[in-house]
């Protein structure tokens, strides 16, 4: 039933500052941009890492009418190389700490922040991932 992960979607109340933000982060500009009817970014979506996944910034007012105020659900974990380098990175950056650097076993390592625009980012090294990247099932 479930392929793969095609696209993790954030919401962000200020599309300008969101599309800064993330720009700078993923060191891209993103490849594709929707307008809304206003003429101003509605969606805009980036590729990154090792497979291209896609991550989306889609403006607040389109946010689903069940969706909660405030960060929380689910958490997706981006692959990065140093958990704690990330998570200093993107502190630093204005993001605020969700879940702090934990180690869940070894060579499998979490942490999650919340963006200026109140999503949850999670990163995490998982040797699973660089095994599968490497041709290693």
């Amino acid at each position: 039933m479930l392929r793969g992960l095609t696209t993790t979607t954030f919401y962000a109340d200020d599309m300008a500052a969101a599309i800064e933000w993330y720009s700078e982060l993923f060191g891209i500009e993103p490849y594709f941009v929707r307008n809304g009817p206003d003429g101003t970014p509605a969606y805009v979506e980036y590729r990154i890492g090792d497979y291209q996944h896609e991550f989306g910034l889609v403006r607040g007012d389109f946010r689903p009418p069940l969706a909660q105020p405030g960060p929380g659900g689910a958490i997706a974990n981006w692959a990065v190389d140093n958990v704690e380098d990330a998570f200093a990175q993107l502190l630093a950056k204005g993001a605020k700490e969700y879940e702090p650097v934990i180690e869940r076993g070894p060579g499998f390592v979490t942490a999650a922040v919340v963006d200026p625009f109140g999503n949850v980012l999670g990163v995490m090294f998982n040797q699973h991932y660089l095994d599968v990247l490497a041709g290693k099932k």
